[in-house]
């Protein structure tokens, strides 16, 4: 995670986004270490990168690159405000002991939040962000079977803001920032798929960090965690509204160490429950 000492709504890259409305620093701080501190009392050990002038998205750690065993593939952002942050996030990588890959020159790729494991297979979002190639050489270059799929609501750029990974045949998915093959890839190869509402997923409440059974999530989706809670996991809701703003809010504020293939699956999915819709 890194402080947001920082953030701010400086330039607009994506839908949310308005110089002049800009965020509050009190809020997000408060909102941030909120976080950081359920994170913490779920038992998570989170390590910090340091907040750097100029970079206020640097705040958004889950597009920092995907990791996958001891390999760190550095995101190579499209928009050039976000770039500067790559070399910052490179360098952690490289103290962490990670080995640092590049993608070929040309290709934009945005890391966790437009990739994200469900089981042993790689779900990548494309268009706004990252491209399809550089999704097809990611899979080639881990040697996972990875899908593509296209994002058609802008509001939903990043894969991470319409779709959550909760188990290895488990996740929550917003039908409607996908095509009708997108969502029949979602349909077809995951068992248990719980459908957001309209209403809840534009609250990102589909941008979550899972930590075992326990869900963190925006607050303002209440018949979302009802059906989590239905079927067998724990909620928190937090408030995430000054980065929202921006376009992010749980997810995107964090990157998992141990990798996105391990996001919830350490642990049996709940037994004898179903998803909701």
């Amino acid at each position: 995670m890194c402080p947001p000492d920082y953030f701010g709504i400086e330039y607009e890259i994506n839908p949310w986004m308005n110089v002049r409305v800009g965020s509050d620093a009190e809020r997000s701080h408060r909102q941030w270490t909120a976080l950081y501190q359920t994170l913490q009392q779920l038992g998570v050990a989170v390590d910090l990168i340091e907040p750097v002038p100029g970079l206020p998205d640097l705040v958004f750690t889950a597009n920092a690159g995907l990791i996958y065993r001891n390999l760190f593939i550095s995101s190579n952002f499209r928009f050039g405000v976000r770039q500067g942050e790559a070399s910052r996030f490179e360098a952690w990588a490289q103290r962490r002991g990670l080995e640092v890959i590049h993608l070929p020159a040309g290709s934009y790729f945005e890391g966790a939040g437009d990739a994200l494991f469900c089981g042993e297979t790689l779900f990548a979002g494309y268009r706004f962000r990252s491209d399809v190639r550089s999704h097809q050489w990611v899979g080639e270059r881990l040697g996972v079977e990875v899908l593509p799929m296209e994002l058609v609501d802008p509001r939903f750029y990043h894969l991470d803001t319409c779709f959550c990974p909760l188990a290895p045949d488990w996740a929550l998915y917003y039908p409607g920032a996908f095509d009708e093959y997108g969502r029949s890839v979602l349909r077809d190869r995951i068992p248990n798929l719980i459908e957001v509402a309209a209403e809840e997923a534009i609250s990102f409440s589909c941008n979550a960090v899972v930590v075992g059974t326990t869900v963190i999530l925006n607050q303002g989706a209440p018949k979302l965690a009802e059906t989590l809670e239905q079927a067998g996991f724990a909620v928190r809701p937090l408030e995430f509204s000054e980065f929202i703003k921006s376009g992010g809010s749980a997810k995107c504020l964090t990157l998992r160490i141990d990798g996105e293939e391990a996001a919830s699956w350490k642990r049996e999915a709940p037994a004898e429950s179903h998803p909701g819709t």
